[in-house]
């Protein structure tokens, strides 16, 4: 099978608070940690006999148990942004109405706490306390602008009056339909997916700007833009702050998951650079799939973290100590993450009992299939090819097709797979697509066709930036001279 991608259709509270690039606001207000996922909550650095964390459905709670040093409180606001910062902010920007203003208040509340909680002691329930200091900062704020921008002043008492509304008794019921709010919005489909990726990146997964355009190898700058352009355009159509209706959910359900499988795919199969992979997407897509799966446990929801967790569970052996590719038929399977696998299997067994699933179901079916073969040579590729056939008839793309004709060849032969994948080519679709012409040399090359292996090759080198399919397309075409 093609190893390659599937296309469908913080740092200190004082720092990081702003960037240079297009005056943009950066997240994770506590360096030290910045290179660790959100929802993990770290507290073993903190004295036992200071505070601990107890997780529930909301957020993480804390329980004060004796005297606090300001080192000791900023470890616990560390650890305290990891859990909750999505929370906070996802229920800021409902407050406030404005992406940057919410990031501000936040950071903002944050610093407040680091200055205050020393002295006056850690509140019992530490995320109200910051979601209301956000907001009084967020408040006068705007009260600040007012001088120049009479629109500012409305727009605080707006704030005000929304705060001591009577809704507010149900305030923290409303925070997990704050963070699916602002998926679905950093997801819209009116956004460009580049910009949809970014700033889902940005706002729910909370990484900084220098991480994502790191991982899409673009400059900070360009990456600030985009997400400065998509919160304009949020701003400006406007984009309403809300979970889609019933009668919108499937629509918008599917650009979520779009957006979240981009990311998966570039982080599983690296468009350019030395590396085949980047841990560090594949990682952001699987947490973001996780985070969904528990907002919105629908089957598609549940199949694509599956397909994400079975493919990833072949990243120790897809490469050598080398860094050299090894296709899956060539895989040491006893690398391969078998609790991954395990979970996988069990998530799209889930899906497919409800009888409402659909491509992404379909894939991680056919991912499980090939994680519960033992070698290559008994791959159950009848399975496979009834599963293509069947993910072709809801929705057939070039790629599926191409996906198919592969899986055809190993259970017919080469024979009919390369006609197959040449009436694919033929429509012309995937001629820029570099997995296309390496499966036609895959091909001809088992058929003995050297010439035409040969040339296959040369195309898809040709079309790849990604250093170690470079390599291994070099060393197939020197085996064929």
């Amino acid at each position: 099978m093609l190893e390659g991608k599937t296309y469908l259709g913080g740092s200190t509270l004082a720092a990081r608070m702003h960037t240079n690039a297009a005056s943009f606001r950066m997240r994770r207000p506590l360096e030290s940690l910045a290179s660790a996922p959100r929802e993990t909550i770290h507290n073993e650095s903190i004295a036992a006999t200071f505070v601990k964390l107890i997780r529930d459905d909301r957020f993480a709670r804390v329980v004060v148990m004796s005297e606090r040093s300001t080192e000791q409180i900023r470890e616990l606001l560390d650890s305290l942004y990891r859990a909750d910062s999505g929370r906070i902010l996802a229920t800021l920007i409902r407050l406030l109405g404005d992406f940057d203003l919410a990031e501000e208040a936040m950071h903002e509340a944050f610093a407040a706490a680091l200055s205050l909680w020393p002295g006056s002691g850690v509140p019992d329930n530490p995320p109200p306390w910051l979601i209301s200091t956000a907001r009084f900062k967020a408040i006068d704020s705007l009260r600040r602008r007012a001088r120049l921008n009479a629109s500012q002043d409305e727009l605080a008492r707006h704030i005000e009056a929304q705060w001591n509304s009577p809704e507010r008794s149900n305030e923290e019921d409303s925070v997990e339909d704050d963070r699916l709010r602002l998926v679905f919005t950093c997801c819209h489909p009116t956004l460009p997916p580049e910009a949809r990726v970014a700033l889902t990146l940005r706002e729910v997964c909370g990484l900084t700007t220098e991480e994502i355009a790191k991982a899409f190898l673009i400059t900070p700058r360009t990456l600030a833009q985009r997400i400065v352009r998509a919160k304009a355009k949020i701003r400006d159509t406007p984009i309403r702050y809300e979970v889609p209706s019933s009668q919108e959910l499937p629509e918008r359900l599917d650009a979520v998951l779009q957006v979240i499988y981009l990311v998966f795919n570039e982080g599983y199969s690296a468009a350019a650079g030395a590396e085949v992979t980047r841990a560090e997407l594949t990682g952001e897509a699987i947490r973001l799939g996780r985070l969904l799966s528990e907002l919105l446990p629908e089957p598609e929801v549940l199949g694509l973290l599956s397909l994400m967790l079975l493919q990833d569970s072949r990243q120790a052996a897809r490469t050598s100590p080398a860094g050299e590719l090894v296709l899956l038929e060539n895989q040491d399977r006893s690398l391969w993450n078998r609790e991954k696998i395990a979970e996988g299997v069990a998530l799209v067994e889930k899906a497919l009992k409800s009888h409402r699933f659909g491509s992404y179901t379909l894939q991680a079916a056919i991912a499980a299939v090939h994680a519960e073969a033992e070698s290559a040579a008994i791959t159950d590729w009848r399975q496979i090819v009834a599963l293509y056939n069947r993910l072709v008839r809801i929705q057939s793309s070039p790629v599926i097709e191409l996906n198919r004709a592969v899986a055809i060849a190993m259970r017919d032969g080469p024979d009919v797979g390369l006609a197959l994948i040449d009436t694919v080519l033929a429509h012309g679709e995937l001629a820029d697509y570099y997995l296309a012409h390496s499966a036609r040399a895959d091909m001809c090359r088992r058929l003995g066709r050297t010439a035409e292996a040969r040339s296959s090759y040369e195309k898809a080198l040709a079309l790849t930036q990604q250093e170690p399919e470079r390599k291994f397309l070099q060393e197939q075409i020197r085996q064929l001279k």
